[in-house]
């Protein structure tokens, strides 16, 4: 089931960003600005530079005169009315950000000339996104549906490295576009199928190319749109085929581990799905307009822990980012606790709207065993033996053969350790085991250890160095040795020894 998760909060473009000084900037100030550091970014190959300016989209869109301020920023960097490339993109501008004048001469962060603008291939694709976030912003679907189509296009035909951020911001909106459009997804005419092709053929491309940010970018949004439409198996065969970049963005691997997750607690593998829902959850902001994918991410994680037979820790649902949002499942989790299957269904009925939101109510129905299961295994706890006519009528189950069959299957799949007395219908519990007796302990402890440690090890994958550092510690040891050798020749010669003394001698004490 398609997951309908709030596009700007599970995917983090709306994050508050800690820009300084730049935030008190007007909105195409802030666009001139980042001319120039796409400028460095293309002069000095370093990527940085580039996503100094992306980050900065999520101040500028929320600027009063946003249309206005693209409107400066593209005659700006293409001052010649002639321009074909101005053209394309004013044409996406409503009439009143047509009619402003660009900036000549300004000044930008301190002394900036005219000179410093050019007209380069990056820029003109900045601006791109910029008429795609005002466009999104402003619900015109349809135009930027229309627009993003030829826009993807031209940057995937420049195949230059400095321009693989801008996009893969570029295709994100692309995709969003589509799912807008009715019919809207899970229905098979959905445009989001006709995108396909063309996320297909930019991955293939970014994979050729060695262009990480478009293949992490592309390869989230092609799962994304697989589980839309319910094609969990075309998703499951993305994800053999396929290897996620190991340099992908944090953002980018949180979405990945996230539908990862989705996909495998629909295949019922839900150790690996809890596997990759707990790393997203660690890495995703708890905090911020990007809350929403925690909160999400965490419900499908409650949901499969579950299905795993395990019960949520009580202090996740007092987290205030988490606390109204987890209601509903708060209440499921303490339904499946004591084994109440009333009040389970009772759940399941008052929030189901909101668990169909949430594209989880299919695997919640797959919890009504689990109630059972549960209930059952109270009841093991509680009497050493109790007859097959009393559980069905505390579990409300229709009759005892179901309840034998019931007590049959959790006795076999380990849920509880007990014995059926067939002949007088009675359940009989077996003794606990002392836990520390068994390896369970020491298990628990080795799976935190080694948690913590991959933890680390993507820490230390994640550290970024300044490009080239390697070579100047190369040059620097170089001529280190070369003022060795040059020390070495010198004393040799005698040069370094005009302090001694002339007369040949030596006085001893």
């Amino acid at each position: 089931m398609a997951d309908k998760m709030d596009v700007d909060a599970v995917n983090g473009e709306k994050e508050e960003e800690k820009v300084g000084p730049a935030s008190t900037l007007p909105a195409q100030q802030i666009i001139i600005n980042n001319f120039n550091l796409i400028n460095q970014a293309v002069d000095a190959f370093d990527a940085r530079f580039t996503l100094r300016a992306l980050r900065s989209i999520a101040t500028i869109r929320k600027a009063d005169n946003f249309a206005e301020a693209i409107g400066v920023g593209i005659r700006t960097a293409f001052p010649k009315p002639q321009n074909n490339a101005r053209r394309v993109l004013e044409d996406m501008l409503p009439e009143s950000a047509k009619s402003v004048q660009g900036v000549s001469g300004t000044e930008t962060n301190g002394h900036v000339q005219e000179k410093d603008i050019v007209e380069i291939a990056e820029v003109w694709a900045y601006l791109g996104v910029l008429v795609q976030v005002y466009l999104y912003d402003h619900q015109e679907y349809k135009k930027g549906a229309n627009f993003s189509t030829n826009f993807v296009e031209k940057v995937r035909s420049f195949n230059r490295r400095t321009m693989d951020a801008i996009g893969a911001k570029a295709y994100f909106y692309y995709s969003i576009f589509n799912e807008n459009l009715d019919p809207k997804p899970p229905s098979k005419l959905s445009p989001v199928m006709d995108v396909r092709p063309k996320l297909l053929a930019a991955l293939r491309s970014a994979v050729i190319r060695k262009d990480p940010d478009t293949e992490a970018a592309v390869t989230v949004l092609l799962l994304r749109n697989y589980i839309s439409t319910a094609d969990i198996t075309q998703a499951d065969l993305l994800v053999a085929q396929t290897q996620f970049p190991s340099s992908a963005a944090n953002n980018q691997v949180c979405r990945y581990l996230y539908y990862l997750g989705r996909i495998r607690a629909i295949q019922l593998a839900y150790t690996d799905a809890h596997d990759h829902l707990e790393s997203a959850t660690r890495k995703s902001p708890t905090t911020g307009p990007a809350v929403g994918f925690y909160q999400q991410a965490t419900k499908l994680l409650i949901v499969v822990e579950l299905l795993m037979g395990d019960i949520p820790d009580r202090s996740l649902f007092r987290q205030p980012s988490l606390e109204a949002a987890l209601h509903p499942y708060f209440k499921l989790v303490q339904a499946v606790r004591v084994g109440d299957l009333q009040a389970f269904l009772k759940c399941i009925n008052a929030n189901k709207a909101q668990f169909r939101k949430d594209g989880t109510y299919t695997l919640i129905l797959r919890l009504r065993q689990n109630v059972i299961k549960t209930g059952v295994r109270m009841l093991s706890l509680s009497y050493s033996r109790i007859s097959l006519r009393d559980i069905c009528t505390r579990l409300s189950i229709s009759s005892e053969e179901s309840a034998e069959y019931i007590t049959a299957k959790a006795i076999r799949d380990g849920v509880i350790e007990a014995s059926l007395d067939h002949q007088n219908g009675h359940l009989i519990t077996t003794p606990a085991k002392d836990a520390y007796s068994t390896t369970e302990p020491s298990e628990a402890f080795h799976q935190r250890i080694e948690a913590l440690l991959g933890m680390r090890d993507e820490c230390v994958m994640a550290m970024r160095y300044p490009m080239n550092k390697h070579r100047q510690e190369i040059a620097e040891a170089a001529k280190a040795r070369e003022r060795e050798r040059e020390l070495a020749k010198e004393i040799v010669e005698g040069d370094a020894d005009v302090d001694d003394g002339d007369d040949g001698g030596f006085e001893g004490m």
